[in-house]
């Protein structure tokens, strides 16, 4: 029987005589071993295909032996890659065609975003002030940061370069920001600030000029006198002006792009050594601006208890409380239990917790709202959303206009365009809500993946428990002014740690698909998981249907296992797994089925990166006379800590040779004369770096290690390259995107908060490598 696996070998040269597929390349496909093969059929030499099939046979007859208990276990190896998409949807297929999804033991396990929380609906609620206003604002920061951080002048990557050899043309002529500029405008991806006006003003317009404010912003786009903000982000009305970062580094190990973030956002000494883009290679859809800003921030917070790379540049830096001065609650969702922070002592000198900052804060902008803002309406713009009926919002996945400009197309919120909701924005009352929880919860419900929850039994006894606001905007209402009341909130607002919303959650699913699941939570319909039911112990979660799990009987976690063995709808077009792809945009990139897509060729593709191996002169600053290496270059996960231990005590120094450092091969390490634990500078056209060299057998020739997570703070020298201190980890990295990754409004390809969106990758990125001056400076 020929297979789905079988066509999809022949489809790649895999000559397969026993099932009449010659395994010939399709029509517009030449032999990759041909010489002067193009770029885009590299994606044909990475693996041999007669290895790929090899694979799959293997992993099948394992499924076969053991009952479907064939894994994959991934993580960032995959993620941080450009083509991460296709690589995931491999291993899907890999795990999908062998049975193996949903079994215990089996299918596919993501490590990494296993931060998730498992309380999930109850989280939403507090995070995005559910319980008062609704919709919330919720950024896709990959773009966010790469408009703020003026990559995009710096990319200039044509869309059409990664397209199909059979492509129709829809990227033609375009840049990948540009798409990104389509999928904001079509409300594809969620894009903030929205307008290039004040959406507090465009309110008010509408309602002197006596219309409906949609409509407003309708007939505004059609004249052409209203634009989206990422049409002109170097247009001053558009700049980010006060940026807050709450224990989180993204001038360290988060921000892809590092010395593009110090020179357009904050205005400092950078290290970028790329050129602009030309005329040629420049957007379409944005406007050019002949001076890049540097210095686009007023005013940059950081609440942190460590002295990261964000807090040496921030203007304000709040000092925060340990997770050993606070009460909070930790959970994952590949992990079956929900722990607790205690304090063991109170917060020290001047330090807050982050509860009592973000309230004391609060306070003070209601207090200054009184007479600077009052009560405003806002319009917000909302993305089509996934497991809405907005996945319908693109038939077919066919898009007839794309690319042509807004002012010709047909412009329907919440079809064409973004949804356009009116909210009213209590200033003065703001610290008063915050302390408190919102009516929306028991009026409106709460909704997590399609799933209906109406939890008002939970809100009355949380009005018992934590007591109810005596008088003021939020009288009557369960108080929320103590970080454990926030916590009583978030347990009992979710399924995860209630049993009784996990049974009402499958019930309204039982009557959308006429299946049976509640009895996956009927035995736990009576628990009830309290905060200090979490501080005594780490406390199992119950079975819900925020999760595609199943913990009912004991067992452990597994994705998928209520699909699979229940028969609940896969959240896609039709309820079923899907290989096949077919919005418009992923046709043009010859993605609609699973392929393999090798790294970017950074050398052909921008024309000032690189060849790996090349060992000739970069032309860099300070490379004169110097022997050079040319090497891909990937920051993985640090060896000794990731996100919870730090390099910069004594302990993890003494591991990492006290600061900085790169690993090499021996024979990498030997094309530029460098010992180990020589000083070394890498850089490329997006900085510069200055660690030691960790010359090392078990690093492959042609690869190098910078592990991420490294800040800026101890034994940084100046680097020759550029005069400066030399960088950290993501100065040689940048944001590029993908137009698959913003792809939206049809079936499974439709934004939902942390689950589609832009990738932050790094690993297509290449470095040149000299041994540097030993005598090293520092400033």
């Amino acid at each position: 029987m020929t297979t789905v696996l079988d066509l999809m070998l022949a489809q790649y040269g895999v000559d397969r005589p026993e099932l009449g597929l010659p395994g010939e390349w399709p029509t517009g496909y030449d032999d990759p071993s041909t010489p002067g093969t193009p770029a885009w059929q590299e994606q044909f030499t990475g693996v041999p295909a007669p290895a790929a099939e090899r694979i799959g046979r293997e992993f099948a007859q394992n499924a076969l032996d053991s009952g479907g208990r064939s894994m994959i276990i991934m993580g960032a190896g995959a993620n941080h890659w450009f083509h991460s998409d296709t690589i995931y949807r491999a291993m899907l297929a890999l795990t999908t065609l062998t049975g193996c999804q949903g079994v215990n033991g089996g299918g596919w396990a993501h490590y990494v975003g296993q931060e998730k929380c498992r309380p999930v609906t109850g989280w939403a609620q507090y995070a995005g002030g559910l319980d008062w206003v609704r919709p919330p604002r919720q950024m896709i920061g990959t773009a966010f940061w790469y408009l703020a951080t003026d990559q995009w002048r710096y990319d200039g990557l044509p869309a059409d370069a990664l397209a199909s050899p059979l492509a129709q043309g829809q990227f033609a002529g375009r840049t990948t920001a540009d798409t990104l500029v389509e999928s904001a405008q079509r409300g594809w991806m969620p894009s903030y600030p929205t307008f290039d006006r004040n959406p507090l003003d465009l309110v008010d317009e509408a309602r002197a000029a006596g219309k409906e404010p949609a409509q407003h912003v309708v007939d505004e786009l059609r004249s052409g006198n209203l634009r989206f903000a990422c049409e002109d982000p170097d247009a001053s009305e558009n700049f980010p002006r006060v940026v807050t970062v709450w224990r989180a580094n993204i001038l360290g190990s988060s921000g892809k792009g590092n010395e593009y973030f110090l020179k357009h956002l904050l205005g400092t000494d950078a290290a970028v050594n790329a050129s602009e883009s030309g005329p040629d290679r420049r957007p379409q859809t944005m406007t050019w601006r002949d001076e890049a800003p540097q210095g686009k921030l007023d005013l940059l917070v950081t609440m942190d208890f460590r002295m990261t790379s964000t807090t040496l540049f921030s203007d304000v830096v709040l000092p925060a409380a340990t997770w050993y001065e606070k009460h909070d609650l930790s959970s994952t969702d590949m992990h079956p239990f929900v722990h607790s922070f205690n304090p063991a002592v109170d917060p020290p000198w001047q330090t807050r917790t982050d509860f009592a900052t973000f309230h004391t804060i609060a306070a003070k902008v209601s207090e200054m709202a009184v007479t600077h803002l009052g009560v405003r309406e806002d319009l917000v713009a909302v993305p089509l959303q996934h497991d809405t009926p907005d996945e319908m919002a693109v038939p077919h996945g066919a898009l007839p206009d794309s690319g042509a400009p807004m002012t010709e197309r047909e412009l329907v919120p919440g079809r064409t365009m973004p949804k356009l909701v009116v909210v009213e924005r209590d200033y003065p009352a703001f610290a008063a809500r915050m302390a408190a929880l919102g009516p929306l919860t028991d009026t409106a419900g709460m909704a997590t993946k399609g799933v209906a929850f109406m939890p008002d039994e939970e809100v009355r006894r949380l009005g018992r428990s934590n007591g109810v606001v005596q008088d003021g905007p939020a009288a009557g209402r369960p108080r929320l002014d103590k970080d454990t009341h926030a916590c009583e909130m978030i347990l009992a607002l979710s399924g995860t740690t209630n049993g009784r919303l996990a049974v009402q959650g499958f019930e309204n699913l039982e009557k959308r698909t006429g299946t049976p699941l509640a009895d996956l939570a009927r035995e736990e319909e009576g628990v009830r998981i309290t905060f200090p039911d979490v501080q005594s112990r780490p406390t199992a979660v119950v079975t819900s249907p925020e999760w595609s799990g199943s913990e009912h009987g004991g067992r452990r976690y597994s994705a998928f296992v209520v699909n699979v063995e229940r028969l609940k709808p896969w959240h896609t077009l039709t309820g079923r797994q899907h290989f096949y792809l077919d919005h418009d945009w992923m046709i043009e990139l010859g993605e609609h089925l699973p392929v393999f897509r090798p790294p970017l060729d950074m050398h052909r593709l921008f024309g000032d990166s690189p060849v790996v191996g090349d060992t000739s002169p970069s032309g860099y600053p300070g490379s004169d006379g110097h022997a050079e290496v040319a090497v891909r270059y990937l920051t993985p996960h640090n060896k000794w800590s990731i996100h919870s231990e730090y390099q910069d005590n004594l302990f993890m120094l003494s591991l990492s040779r006290g600061g900085p450092n790169v690993w090499m091969s021996p024979a990498d390490a030997a094309k530029i004369g460098v010992a180990d634990n020589e000083w070394i500078e890498a850089y490329n056209r997006n900085g510069v770096v200055v660690a030691r060299a960790v010359v090392s057998h078990r690093m492959p020739e042609g690869t190098v290690y910078m592990h991420h997570a490294t800040d800026r703070t101890i034994d940084v020298p100046l680097a020759e390259t550029s005069g400066l201190r030399g960088g950290i980890h993501n100065s040689l990295t940048r944001i590029l995107l993908k137009p698959t990754h913003l792809a939206g409004g049809y079936a499974q390809l439709s934004y939902a908060f942390n689950y589609l969106g832009p990738t932050g990758n790094q690993r297509d990125e290449m470095t040149v490598i000299r041994r540097r001056s030993q005598e090293v400076r520092y400033q």
